[in-house]
Protein backbone atom coordinates (compact mmCIF):
# COMPACT_ATOMS: atom_id res chain seq x y z
CA UNK A 1 0.00 0.00 0.00
CA UNK A 2 1.33 3.42 -0.98
CA UNK A 3 1.40 6.08 1.82
CA UNK A 4 -0.08 9.36 0.88
CA UNK A 5 1.73 12.17 2.08
CA UNK A 6 -0.65 14.90 3.17
CA UNK A 7 -0.76 18.05 0.76
CA UNK A 8 0.34 20.81 2.71
CA UNK A 9 -0.02 23.42 -0.02
CA UNK A 10 3.20 23.76 -0.02
CA UNK A 11 4.56 22.43 -3.57
CA UNK A 12 7.62 23.68 -5.11
CA UNK A 13 5.34 24.77 -8.11
CA UNK A 14 5.98 24.71 -11.86
CA UNK A 15 8.44 26.10 -13.36
CA UNK A 16 7.77 28.78 -16.70
CA UNK A 17 9.60 26.52 -19.03
CA UNK A 18 7.82 23.32 -18.28
CA UNK A 19 4.44 25.41 -18.17
CA UNK A 20 5.49 27.04 -21.96
CA UNK A 21 6.31 23.27 -22.93
CA UNK A 22 2.73 21.88 -21.70
CA UNK A 23 1.56 25.19 -23.84
CA UNK A 24 3.04 23.61 -26.72
CA UNK A 25 1.70 19.94 -26.57
CA UNK A 26 -1.31 21.47 -25.60
CA UNK A 27 -1.71 23.91 -29.04
CA UNK A 28 -0.11 20.90 -31.52
CA UNK A 29 -2.65 18.44 -29.91
CA UNK A 30 -5.64 20.58 -30.41
CA UNK A 31 -4.41 21.51 -33.68
CA UNK A 32 -5.07 17.80 -34.67
CA UNK A 33 -8.80 18.27 -34.64
CA UNK A 34 -8.97 21.76 -36.74
CA UNK A 35 -6.61 20.72 -39.73
CA UNK A 36 -10.14 19.68 -41.58
CA UNK A 37 -12.09 22.91 -40.63
CA UNK A 38 -10.74 24.89 -43.05
CA UNK A 39 -9.91 22.44 -45.78
CA UNK A 40 -13.86 20.98 -45.75
CA UNK A 41 -14.68 22.53 -49.42
CA UNK A 42 -10.98 21.27 -50.58
CA UNK A 43 -11.78 17.53 -49.67
CA UNK A 44 -15.27 17.63 -50.08
CA UNK A 45 -14.61 18.43 -54.07
CA UNK A 46 -12.01 15.93 -53.99
CA UNK A 47 -14.06 13.13 -52.47
CA UNK A 48 -17.44 13.50 -54.42
CA UNK A 49 -19.36 14.93 -51.48
CA UNK A 50 -21.36 17.61 -50.60
CA UNK A 51 -20.02 20.85 -48.47
CA UNK A 52 -22.19 19.85 -45.37
CA UNK A 53 -21.12 16.38 -45.67
CA UNK A 54 -17.89 16.90 -44.92
CA UNK A 55 -18.47 18.93 -42.05
CA UNK A 56 -19.07 15.31 -40.77
CA UNK A 57 -15.31 15.39 -40.67
CA UNK A 58 -15.07 17.87 -38.09
CA UNK A 59 -18.36 16.43 -36.06
CA UNK A 60 -15.90 13.12 -35.78
CA UNK A 61 -12.93 14.38 -34.97
CA UNK A 62 -14.77 15.65 -31.70
CA UNK A 63 -16.63 12.92 -31.15
CA UNK A 64 -13.32 10.67 -30.86
CA UNK A 65 -12.00 13.40 -28.72
CA UNK A 66 -14.77 12.91 -26.17
CA UNK A 67 -14.70 9.65 -25.92
CA UNK A 68 -11.01 9.22 -25.53
CA UNK A 69 -11.10 12.08 -22.94
CA UNK A 70 -14.17 9.59 -21.22
CA UNK A 71 -12.04 6.67 -21.49
CA UNK A 72 -8.37 7.39 -21.04
CA UNK A 73 -7.92 10.91 -18.94
CA UNK A 74 -9.30 9.35 -16.03
CA UNK A 75 -6.23 7.01 -16.27
CA UNK A 76 -4.15 10.07 -15.12
CA UNK A 77 -5.75 9.84 -11.61
CA UNK A 78 -3.97 6.18 -11.34
CA UNK A 79 -1.20 5.38 -13.80
CA UNK A 80 1.88 6.87 -14.11
CA UNK A 81 1.27 9.74 -16.23
CA UNK A 82 5.30 10.16 -17.23
CA UNK A 83 4.60 6.92 -19.58
CA UNK A 84 0.73 7.39 -20.17
CA UNK A 85 1.03 10.60 -21.96
CA UNK A 86 4.00 9.54 -24.10
CA UNK A 87 2.31 6.29 -25.40
CA UNK A 88 -0.97 8.22 -26.00
CA UNK A 89 1.20 10.88 -28.07
CA UNK A 90 2.36 8.15 -30.12
CA UNK A 91 -0.55 6.39 -31.04
CA UNK A 92 -1.91 10.41 -31.94
CA UNK A 93 1.24 10.07 -34.83
CA UNK A 94 -0.01 6.53 -35.77
CA UNK A 95 -3.54 7.64 -36.38
CA UNK A 96 -2.29 11.30 -37.89
CA UNK A 97 -0.67 8.89 -40.64
CA UNK A 98 -3.90 7.36 -41.58
CA UNK A 99 -5.35 10.18 -42.61
CA UNK A 100 -2.64 10.78 -45.09
CA UNK A 101 -2.99 6.85 -46.75
CA UNK A 102 -6.95 7.19 -46.42
CA UNK A 103 -7.72 5.72 -49.82
CA UNK A 104 -11.95 7.45 -49.37
CA UNK A 105 -14.37 9.37 -47.14
CA UNK A 106 -15.38 6.78 -45.34
CA UNK A 107 -12.00 5.85 -44.50
CA UNK A 108 -11.14 9.30 -43.93
CA UNK A 109 -13.67 9.85 -41.52
CA UNK A 110 -13.23 6.63 -39.58
CA UNK A 111 -9.03 8.08 -38.84
CA UNK A 112 -10.33 11.14 -38.29
CA UNK A 113 -12.47 9.83 -35.32
CA UNK A 114 -9.15 7.67 -34.13
CA UNK A 115 -7.21 11.21 -34.19
CA UNK A 116 -9.79 12.43 -31.67
CA UNK A 117 -9.59 9.70 -29.61
CA UNK A 118 -5.93 9.30 -29.42
CA UNK A 119 -5.40 13.23 -29.23
CA UNK A 120 -5.98 13.64 -25.65
CA UNK A 121 -2.78 14.13 -24.15
CA UNK A 122 -3.62 18.42 -23.38
CA UNK A 123 -5.76 17.43 -21.42
CA UNK A 124 -4.02 15.03 -19.32
CA UNK A 125 -1.06 17.57 -18.55
CA UNK A 126 -4.08 20.33 -17.16
CA UNK A 127 -4.60 18.35 -14.60
CA UNK A 128 -1.12 17.41 -14.07
CA UNK A 129 0.07 21.02 -14.05
CA UNK A 130 -2.88 21.49 -11.92
CA UNK A 131 -0.94 19.08 -9.50
CA UNK A 132 2.70 20.43 -10.10
CA UNK A 133 1.43 24.26 -9.19
CA UNK A 134 0.91 26.31 -6.05
CA UNK A 135 -2.76 27.58 -5.37
CA UNK A 136 -1.11 30.94 -5.78
CA UNK A 137 -0.14 29.91 -9.34
CA UNK A 138 -2.39 27.70 -10.34
CA UNK A 139 -4.93 30.21 -12.32
CA UNK A 140 -1.81 31.59 -14.28
CA UNK A 141 -0.68 28.48 -15.09
CA UNK A 142 -3.73 27.10 -16.51
CA UNK A 143 -4.11 30.34 -18.41
CA UNK A 144 -1.05 29.79 -19.72
CA UNK A 145 -1.47 26.57 -21.19
CA UNK A 146 -4.88 27.26 -21.81
CA UNK A 147 -3.69 29.84 -24.22
CA UNK A 148 -1.19 27.46 -25.78
CA UNK A 149 -4.38 25.74 -26.68
CA UNK A 150 -6.23 28.61 -28.04
CA UNK A 151 -3.22 29.24 -30.35
CA UNK A 152 -3.08 26.16 -31.57
CA UNK A 153 -6.73 26.48 -33.01
CA UNK A 154 -5.75 30.03 -34.49
CA UNK A 155 -2.85 29.08 -36.18
CA UNK A 156 -3.95 25.15 -37.13
CA UNK A 157 -6.36 26.78 -39.44
CA UNK A 158 -4.28 29.03 -40.81
CA UNK A 159 -1.01 26.70 -41.66
CA UNK A 160 -3.39 24.27 -43.03
CA UNK A 161 -4.94 26.32 -45.35
CA UNK A 162 -1.61 27.46 -46.29
CA UNK A 163 0.01 23.85 -46.97
CA UNK A 164 -3.31 22.58 -48.46
CA UNK A 165 -2.96 25.30 -51.34
CA UNK A 166 0.74 24.97 -51.69
CA UNK A 167 0.79 21.12 -51.20
CA UNK A 168 -2.71 19.69 -50.93
CA UNK A 169 -4.66 19.06 -47.69
CA UNK A 170 -2.93 15.30 -47.12
CA UNK A 171 0.58 17.17 -46.48
CA UNK A 172 -0.36 18.69 -43.04
CA UNK A 173 -1.21 15.27 -41.74
CA UNK A 174 2.33 14.08 -42.53
CA UNK A 175 3.61 17.16 -40.83
CA UNK A 176 1.17 16.68 -37.68
CA UNK A 177 2.08 13.02 -37.15
CA UNK A 178 6.36 13.93 -37.64
CA UNK A 179 5.67 16.83 -34.91
CA UNK A 180 3.61 14.64 -32.48
CA UNK A 181 6.07 11.97 -32.77
CA UNK A 182 8.96 14.47 -32.10
CA UNK A 183 7.16 15.79 -29.02
CA UNK A 184 6.52 12.23 -27.72
CA UNK A 185 10.04 11.57 -27.29
CA UNK A 186 10.53 15.35 -25.58
CA UNK A 187 7.56 14.81 -23.27
CA UNK A 188 9.58 11.31 -21.66
CA UNK A 189 12.16 13.19 -20.60
CA UNK A 190 10.75 16.63 -19.52
CA UNK A 191 7.92 15.23 -17.75
CA UNK A 192 8.54 15.27 -13.91
CA UNK A 193 9.00 11.68 -11.76
CA UNK A 194 5.77 11.25 -10.30
CA UNK A 195 4.91 9.74 -6.79
CA UNK A 196 3.19 6.56 -7.53
CA UNK A 197 -0.65 6.33 -7.24
CA UNK A 198 -2.69 3.16 -6.01
CA UNK A 199 -4.78 1.43 -9.10
CA UNK A 200 -7.99 1.88 -9.42
CA UNK A 201 -10.35 -0.42 -10.92
CA UNK A 202 -10.75 0.40 -14.47
CA UNK A 203 -14.67 0.51 -14.12
CA UNK A 204 -14.92 1.82 -11.23
CA UNK A 205 -12.54 4.81 -12.43
CA UNK A 206 -14.80 5.38 -15.09
CA UNK A 207 -18.47 5.39 -12.87
CA UNK A 208 -16.42 7.66 -10.49
CA UNK A 209 -16.31 10.23 -13.12
CA UNK A 210 -20.65 10.15 -13.19
CA UNK A 211 -20.42 10.11 -9.65
CA UNK A 212 -18.51 13.46 -9.03
CA UNK A 213 -21.11 14.80 -11.15
CA UNK A 214 -23.67 14.17 -9.01
CA UNK A 215 -22.06 14.69 -6.19
CA UNK A 216 -21.13 18.19 -7.16
CA UNK A 217 -23.49 20.90 -7.77
CA UNK A 218 -20.87 23.23 -9.26
CA UNK A 219 -19.39 20.06 -11.32
CA UNK A 220 -22.83 20.14 -13.17
CA UNK A 221 -23.06 24.27 -13.68
CA UNK A 222 -19.86 24.29 -14.99
CA UNK A 223 -20.30 21.49 -17.38
CA UNK A 224 -23.43 22.55 -18.73
CA UNK A 225 -21.83 25.71 -19.58
CA UNK A 226 -19.11 24.50 -21.29
CA UNK A 227 -20.67 22.51 -23.12
CA UNK A 228 -23.15 25.46 -24.41
CA UNK A 229 -19.83 27.99 -24.92
CA UNK A 230 -18.20 24.85 -27.10
CA UNK A 231 -21.40 24.13 -29.21
CA UNK A 232 -21.44 28.25 -30.57
CA UNK A 233 -17.89 28.00 -30.83
CA UNK A 234 -17.90 25.41 -33.32
CA UNK A 235 -20.91 26.48 -35.42
CA UNK A 236 -19.83 29.71 -35.63
CA UNK A 237 -16.60 28.21 -37.21
CA UNK A 238 -17.86 25.45 -39.31
CA UNK A 239 -20.35 27.97 -40.58
CA UNK A 240 -18.04 30.56 -41.14
CA UNK A 241 -15.60 28.17 -43.29
CA UNK A 242 -19.19 28.41 -45.24
CA UNK A 243 -19.64 31.53 -45.11
CA UNK A 244 -16.28 32.97 -46.41
CA UNK A 245 -16.17 30.14 -48.73
CA UNK A 246 -18.92 31.50 -50.88
CA UNK A 247 -20.27 34.71 -52.78
CA UNK A 248 -19.60 37.17 -52.17
CA UNK A 249 -16.61 36.19 -50.55
CA UNK A 250 -14.85 33.44 -52.26
CA UNK A 251 -11.89 32.82 -49.84
CA UNK A 252 -9.78 30.24 -50.60
CA UNK A 253 -8.39 27.64 -48.04
CA UNK A 254 -5.37 29.35 -46.64
CA UNK A 255 -7.39 32.86 -46.64
CA UNK A 256 -10.10 31.68 -44.75
CA UNK A 257 -7.25 30.52 -42.33
CA UNK A 258 -6.40 33.49 -42.39
CA UNK A 259 -9.02 35.21 -40.80
CA UNK A 260 -8.96 33.27 -37.51
CA UNK A 261 -5.69 34.64 -36.45
CA UNK A 262 -8.17 37.69 -35.47
CA UNK A 263 -9.33 35.44 -32.58
CA UNK A 264 -5.72 35.89 -30.98
CA UNK A 265 -7.43 38.77 -28.33
CA UNK A 266 -8.74 35.55 -26.98
CA UNK A 267 -5.01 34.33 -26.30
CA UNK A 268 -4.72 37.68 -24.13
CA UNK A 269 -8.29 37.11 -22.87
CA UNK A 270 -7.20 33.34 -21.53
CA UNK A 271 -4.30 35.29 -19.58
CA UNK A 272 -5.98 37.87 -18.37
CA UNK A 273 -8.98 35.75 -16.74
CA UNK A 274 -5.97 33.31 -15.13
CA UNK A 275 -5.31 36.35 -13.10
CA UNK A 276 -9.27 37.00 -12.56
CA UNK A 277 -9.49 33.09 -10.73
CA UNK A 278 -6.45 33.94 -8.60
CA UNK A 279 -8.23 37.26 -7.32
CA UNK A 280 -11.51 35.17 -6.74
CA UNK A 281 -13.90 36.91 -9.23
CA UNK A 282 -14.58 33.56 -11.47
CA UNK A 283 -18.06 33.86 -11.68
CA UNK A 284 -19.22 37.43 -12.75
CA UNK A 285 -16.41 37.10 -15.28
CA UNK A 286 -17.87 34.25 -16.45
CA UNK A 287 -21.22 36.12 -16.96
CA UNK A 288 -18.73 39.38 -18.45
CA UNK A 289 -17.71 36.37 -21.07
CA UNK A 290 -21.59 35.34 -22.33
CA UNK A 291 -22.52 38.69 -22.53
CA UNK A 292 -19.60 39.24 -24.98
CA UNK A 293 -19.70 36.15 -26.71
CA UNK A 294 -23.92 36.69 -27.43
CA UNK A 295 -22.59 40.74 -28.94
CA UNK A 296 -19.86 38.41 -30.74
CA UNK A 297 -22.82 36.61 -32.31
CA UNK A 298 -25.22 39.54 -32.72
CA UNK A 299 -22.35 41.55 -35.00
CA UNK A 300 -21.97 38.80 -37.22
CA UNK A 301 -25.37 37.75 -37.85
CA UNK A 302 -26.46 41.00 -38.74
CA UNK A 303 -23.06 42.02 -40.59
CA UNK A 304 -22.71 38.56 -42.26
CA UNK A 305 -21.72 40.51 -45.99
CA UNK A 306 -19.76 42.86 -44.20
CA UNK A 307 -15.63 40.72 -43.80
CA UNK A 308 -15.10 44.14 -40.99
CA UNK A 309 -18.07 43.09 -39.09
CA UNK A 310 -17.02 39.45 -39.37
CA UNK A 311 -13.52 40.26 -38.58
CA UNK A 312 -14.92 42.29 -35.46
CA UNK A 313 -17.22 39.11 -34.40
CA UNK A 314 -14.41 36.71 -34.69
CA UNK A 315 -11.78 39.02 -31.95
CA UNK A 316 -15.16 39.49 -29.86
CA UNK A 317 -16.38 35.74 -29.96
CA UNK A 318 -12.72 34.47 -29.20
CA UNK A 319 -12.47 37.16 -26.25
CA UNK A 320 -15.41 35.73 -24.70
CA UNK A 321 -15.81 31.84 -25.10
CA UNK A 322 -11.87 31.44 -24.21
CA UNK A 323 -12.17 33.17 -20.93
CA UNK A 324 -15.13 31.75 -20.19
CA UNK A 325 -13.55 28.55 -20.73
CA UNK A 326 -10.20 29.01 -18.92
CA UNK A 327 -12.39 30.02 -16.32
CA UNK A 328 -14.53 26.89 -15.71
CA UNK A 329 -11.70 24.57 -16.13
CA UNK A 330 -9.32 26.30 -13.88
CA UNK A 331 -12.56 26.30 -11.57
CA UNK A 332 -13.40 22.58 -12.25
CA UNK A 333 -9.49 21.20 -11.89
CA UNK A 334 -9.78 23.22 -8.15
CA UNK A 335 -12.72 21.53 -6.60
CA UNK A 336 -10.93 18.34 -5.49
CA UNK A 337 -7.12 17.73 -6.02
CA UNK A 338 -7.41 13.78 -5.40
CA UNK A 339 -9.80 13.81 -8.45
CA UNK A 340 -8.31 16.64 -10.94
CA UNK A 341 -8.06 14.38 -14.07
CA UNK A 342 -11.87 12.48 -13.47
CA UNK A 343 -13.17 16.13 -12.94
CA UNK A 344 -11.35 17.86 -16.07
CA UNK A 345 -13.18 14.32 -17.74
CA UNK A 346 -16.48 15.69 -17.08
CA UNK A 347 -15.84 18.92 -18.27
CA UNK A 348 -14.03 18.20 -21.85
CA UNK A 349 -16.47 15.31 -22.78
CA UNK A 350 -19.20 17.76 -22.18
CA UNK A 351 -17.47 20.29 -23.62
CA UNK A 352 -16.74 18.22 -27.14
CA UNK A 353 -20.19 16.86 -27.25
CA UNK A 354 -21.30 20.28 -27.40
CA UNK A 355 -18.59 20.63 -29.92
CA UNK A 356 -20.02 17.94 -31.94
CA UNK A 357 -23.56 19.17 -31.78
CA UNK A 358 -22.51 22.56 -33.14
CA UNK A 359 -20.41 21.67 -35.69
CA UNK A 360 -23.49 19.01 -36.89
CA UNK A 361 -25.98 21.96 -37.04
CA UNK A 362 -23.71 24.21 -38.78
CA UNK A 363 -23.63 22.23 -41.48
CA UNK A 364 -27.64 21.26 -41.01
CA UNK A 365 -28.75 25.43 -40.78
CA UNK A 366 -26.51 26.63 -42.98
CA UNK A 367 -28.35 24.08 -45.68
CA UNK A 368 -31.47 25.34 -44.10
CA UNK A 369 -31.16 29.09 -44.23
CA UNK A 370 -27.26 30.26 -44.83
CA UNK A 371 -25.47 31.84 -41.95
CA UNK A 372 -27.94 34.08 -40.44
CA UNK A 373 -30.17 30.89 -39.31
CA UNK A 374 -26.76 29.63 -37.69
CA UNK A 375 -25.86 32.60 -36.12
CA UNK A 376 -29.85 32.89 -34.88
CA UNK A 377 -29.41 29.16 -33.04
CA UNK A 378 -26.12 30.10 -31.85
CA UNK A 379 -27.76 32.73 -29.97
CA UNK A 380 -30.05 31.03 -28.43
CA UNK A 381 -27.70 28.34 -26.97
CA UNK A 382 -25.68 31.70 -25.52
CA UNK A 383 -29.19 33.09 -24.26
CA UNK A 384 -29.50 29.62 -22.49
CA UNK A 385 -26.25 29.91 -20.37
CA UNK A 386 -26.71 33.16 -19.80
CA UNK A 387 -29.65 32.20 -18.22
CA UNK A 388 -28.24 29.19 -16.57
CA UNK A 389 -25.09 31.49 -14.86
CA UNK A 390 -28.10 34.03 -13.76
CA UNK A 391 -30.36 31.48 -11.91
CA UNK A 392 -27.35 29.63 -10.18
CA UNK A 393 -24.41 32.16 -10.10
CA UNK A 394 -25.07 32.50 -6.20
CA UNK A 395 -25.17 28.93 -5.29
CA UNK A 396 -22.40 27.73 -7.59
CA UNK A 397 -19.94 30.78 -6.08
CA UNK A 398 -21.12 29.20 -2.66
CA UNK A 399 -20.22 25.80 -3.21
CA UNK A 400 -17.28 26.06 -5.30
CA UNK A 401 -15.65 28.59 -2.55
CA UNK A 402 -16.92 25.66 -0.10
CA UNK A 403 -15.02 23.29 -1.79
CA UNK A 404 -11.82 24.66 -3.09
CA UNK A 405 -11.02 27.79 -1.36
CA UNK A 406 -10.25 26.20 1.99
CA UNK A 407 -6.99 25.36 3.77
CA UNK A 408 -5.50 22.49 2.14
CA UNK A 409 -5.81 20.01 5.93
CA UNK A 410 -9.08 21.15 6.03
CA UNK A 411 -10.05 20.34 2.61
CA UNK A 412 -8.21 16.93 2.93
CA UNK A 413 -10.53 15.91 6.05
CA UNK A 414 -14.13 17.63 4.79
CA UNK A 415 -13.36 15.61 1.44
CA UNK A 416 -12.48 12.11 2.78
CA UNK A 417 -15.51 10.25 2.34
CA UNK A 418 -16.04 12.26 -1.36
CA UNK A 419 -12.90 11.00 -2.48
CA UNK A 420 -13.43 7.16 -0.79
CA UNK A 421 -17.03 7.42 -3.45
CA UNK A 422 -14.88 8.81 -5.85
CA UNK A 423 -12.27 5.44 -6.19
CA UNK A 424 -9.33 7.13 -4.14
CA UNK A 425 -8.22 4.24 -1.93
CA UNK A 426 -4.62 5.52 -1.21
CA UNK A 427 -4.13 5.47 2.82
CA UNK A 428 -3.93 8.62 4.49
Amino acid sequence: MVTRTRNTGRTPGINPGLTLLFALVGGVGVGNLYWAQPLLGDIAAEQGVLPGTSGLLVTLSQVGYALGVFLVVPLGDTLNRKRLIPIIMLLCSLSLGGCVLAPNFTVLLTTLALVGFTNVAGQLLLPLAGDLATDEQRGRVVGTIASGFLIGILLSRMVSGIVADIFGWRMIYVAASGMMLVLAAIMSRAIPVLAPRNRIPYGRLLRSVGEAVVRYRSVRIIAVLGAALMCVFMAFWTGLTFLLGADPFSFTASQIGLVSLFGVAGVLGAQITGRVYDRGWSVPAIGIGLAITLVSIAVSGLGGSSIVAVLVAVSLLSVGVQSVLVLLQTMMVSIDSAARSRLNTALIVGNFIGGAIGSTLAAILWQVGGWATVMSGSSLVVAFALTIWFIHKRRALSEFTKTSSMSPAANDVSLQHERRDLGDTRAT
